[in-house]
């Protein structure tokens, strides 16, 4: 839910950028900071997708780092 929250309260007309992926990142290691760490990546960085759906639930756009 706080995934969700975030997401709908960051990403403005589909406008999505690496801080912003972050901060909804940050929403998931508020409740396991640890599940962070086992999470990434040489160099460093998580592997993660973010989905934008419509309100119907269309897929308009999935991004990935």
């Amino acid at each position: 839910m706080s995934v969700d929250k975030a997401a709908r309260n960051l990403i403005k007309e589909g406008k999505v950028n690496d801080g912003l992926l972050n901060m909804v990142e940050m929403a998931f290691r508020a409740y396991d900071p640890c599940f962070g760490c086992a999470t990434h990546t040489l160099p460093g960085e998580m592997p993660m997708q973010v989905t934008l759906r419509s309100l119907d639930g269309g897929v308009i756009r999935e991004l990935r780092r």
